[in-house]
């Protein structure tokens, strides 16, 4: 019997998962006073609050190869899920894990898939390779279904800054400017080359919540699955999830709080949503 294991980047914001052997690689988040290590033990909430007062330069990193071993943990057949490679190292990293793991071990096999995006729609296409494993679905199979579910979703998100964007190269200086003045947020979109995509200047929360549902619709989600990440604003995600189910009864939604690196992203405020497409 083959044994079988899920490895993905923290981006996922899972560490664990119910019906299947699960490994996070983690993420970090490096300020010149400390370094946050994306993992069950971080204080998400403390790191975005102290990054909030901090004046300096931040950054991320991603996991290295070392971690992404790690992850395969001896599995015979391991599912790697990336964040998207337009914005970290970490898909170039499990590739080179893969490599490494595959000529030292002879059998075992390790698919990477690089998602182009991040956070909750990463947190779908776990949840669905985790459906597939249960159900008992062939190696090449999953690979195959994977890669076409990947096709139907898609991420949204509202952010009220791009300070970190900014300061990591992600946005234009210019760009992030124009964000949290006079209360206005950025609704977008991950892109199908997997670059986050800045669509709408929103004044307020609750019209950029309108909004969000509203691009739902335009990119064919009817029913099915979505999950709402939120960065200390879980009052937004409920009433986006309000708004949604009046809008698609039949949808699906849960909520969670981001983790580390979707947190440092998305900063305070910040909402991100996963979904299905019709």
């Amino acid at each position: 019997m083959r044994t079988v294991k899920i490895a993905a980047d923290s981006s996922c914001d899972l560490f664990h998962l119910e019906h299947a052997d699960f490994a996070s690689a983690p993420m970090k988040v490096i300020t010149a006073e400390r370094e946050f290590v994306d993992n069950a033990d971080l204080d998400a909430d403390g790191m975005t609050a102290y990054l909030e007062g901090y004046k300096g330069k931040s950054k991320s990193s991603c996991p290295n190869t070392t971690d992404w071993l790690n992850a395969f943990g001896g599995a015979d057949d391991v599912f790697c899920v990336t964040i998207t490679s337009k914005l970290s190292g970490s898909c170039n990293s499990a590739m080179a894990a893969k490599e490494i793991y595959e000529s030292e071990h002879t059998g075992r096999r390790v698919f990477v898939i690089d998602t182009l995006s991040a956070g909750p729609e990463i947190t779908l296409l776990v949840r669905k390779i985790e459906e597939y494993v249960k159900s008992g679905i062939d190696y090449d199979e999953i690979c195959q279904r994977i890669r076409e579910y990947r096709e139907k979703t898609g991420l949204l998100f509202m952010l009220k800054s791009l300070r970190n964007f900014a300061n990591n190269g992600r946005v234009s200086p210019v760009v992030a400017k124009l964000v949290g003045v006079a209360g206005i947020c950025i609704v977008g979109r991950a892109s199908d080359e997997g670059t986050l995509e800045p669509m709408h200047k929103c004044r307020g929360e609750q019209r950029s919540l309108r909004m969000i549902t509203e691009e739902l619709a335009k990119r064919g989600f009817s029913s099915g699955k979505v999950s709402i990440g939120h960065c200390m604003n879980e009052e937004a995600a409920l009433r986006l999830r309000g708004m949604i189910l009046m809008k698609f009864p039949d949808a699906d939604v849960e909520i969670h709080a981001l983790r580390g690196l979707c947190s440092f992203y998305a900063e305070k405020g910040g909402v991100l949503v996963g979904f299905e497409k019709g």
